[in-house]
């Protein structure tokens, strides 16, 4: 009975999950992003050299909790609310700097919508998991989700114009994807969004002036910021069909609640 007693597993406390490395690293990101916020207008290369360290501790933290099993509920949901409080700060900053601003509040409802109601039916039908779209009717749904190489496009794409911009980030950067094998699903839009904060020379630039200038220069940068806006725009096709997928996912739960 002694051995017996002396095999079974110490119980964790709750205080021992709230101290795992990857929630430990998530609050170091709720640091950066709270410091990197409150000095964005006065010192924009800082705030995105911090937002972006950000950006790949939020890839960085999975990879801990993979390495040191470490998975937990808490941190999954502490992370995913980290990701959209994030991208929502960043967004209604843009929708100050760039007219017309309705532009960058339009696509910080959208992003909220679409997670939210993709994380809510996803617990609703008992899947596990809010990238299980096995069952979609939307090919392109399935594809963004099933194909590692097509998410990652739309990821690369609004990442790599950081290459011309601020190059040792972009370094760090791809240092980290190949060496941790990071999820590129993380974050897709942030760094397309630093950069159109970094090349806004006032704080009442207009959005299509801005970008048509950069396409007709014609460099490599042009290049890039057209594959990136392709990129993004898929994503945002996929965040309306992600939101239109859950709700009806919701409505087919009341109706078959309805039958019982």
């Amino acid at each position: 009975m002694a051995n017996t007693s002396k095999s079974r597993p110490k119980k964790q406390g709750k205080l021992s999950v709230y101290l795992y490395i990857p929630n430990i690293i998530g609050y170091i990101r709720v640091l950066l992003n709270v410091y990197a916020f409150a000095i964005c207008f006065s010192q924009k290369w800082v705030f995105s050299t911090l937002y972006f360290v950000s950006f790949v501790c939020d890839a960085v933290d999975g990879w801990c909790a993979r390495k040191f099993n470490q998975v937990s509920t808490f941190g999954a949901v502490f992370d995913m609310v980290t990701d959209r409080i994030s991208t929502a700060c960043l967004l209604v900053i843009l929708s100050q700097v760039y007219r017309p601003g309705l532009v960058f509040v339009s696509l910080l409802a959208l992003d909220i919508a679409s997670h939210w109601l993709q994380m809510y039916s996803t617990f609703l039908v008992g899947k596990t998991s809010h990238k299980d779209v096995k069952d979609s009717s939307s090919w392109l749904f399935r594809l963004y989700y099933g194909n590692r190489m097509f998410m990652g496009f739309c990821c690369v794409a609004c990442e790599v114009n950081v290459t011309f911009v601020c190059p040792f980030i972009c370094i760090f950067f791809f240092s980290c994807y190949w060496y941790l094998s990071l999820d590129p699903t993380v974050s897709t839009l942030q760094v397309l969004y630093i950069i159109l904060f970094l090349i806004a020379e006032s704080q009442n630039e207009n959005l299509v002036d801005v970008l048509v200038s950069s396409l007709q220069q014609g460099s490599p940068l042009s290049f890039l910021l057209a594959l990136s806006l392709f990129g993004w725009a898929i994503k945002q096709i996929i965040n309306f069909i992600q939101m239109k997928t859950a709700a009806d996912a919701c409505v087919l739960y009341d109706i078959e609640k309805q039958k019982r």
